[in-house]
């Protein structure tokens, strides 16, 4: 039986706005692993349908990556991942590597070498480099 009272760790959910389709597996995949998912797709759609200044749910992300014990990029990586990425690592954040599939229980950790990059953020940062850093950033 699950305890309902229970404390659990709370796990931001980056991944690209080309995998927004799957934000409600994405957070069955974390919650069916014991912890909180904290989806920005789910919390404010597509920056709020541009209701507000994209600046503002920017803001938003970036908090819920303070609050959240730990961070989770699923799928290929953005720009915008890149860079939350970056914050976690700032902060000294657990951070993991996951597949997108058709259903949670296809979705699979990834190693690092396995990293996938859109091909604008290819453009603007030397994705080698990008995973030499992460490496020493997980064997520390």
């Amino acid at each position: 039986m699950i305890d309902t009272k229970e404390k659990i760790k709370s796990v931001y959910t980056a991944h690209s706005k080309h995998n927004f389709y799957a934000r409600k597996m994405i957070s069955a995949f974390v919650l069916e692993k014991n912890k909180l998912p904290l989806n920005p797709f789910t919390n404010w759609d597509y920056f709020m349908n541009d209701m507000v200044d994209r600046k503002l749910t920017v803001r938003g992300n970036n908090n819920l990556i303070y609050l959240a014990d730990e961070v989770w990029q699923f799928g290929i990586i953005s720009n915008g991942c890149y860079h939350e990425i970056k914050l976690a690592m700032s902060l000294k954040k657990k951070i993991k590597f996951f597949t997108i599939g058709k259903t949670p229980k296809d979705i699979e950790e990834i190693k690092l070498e396995d990293l996938l990059f859109e091909e604008e953020l290819k453009k603007e940062c030397n994705t080698k480099e990008f995973i030499d850093e992460l490496i020493k950033y997980q064997n520390k």
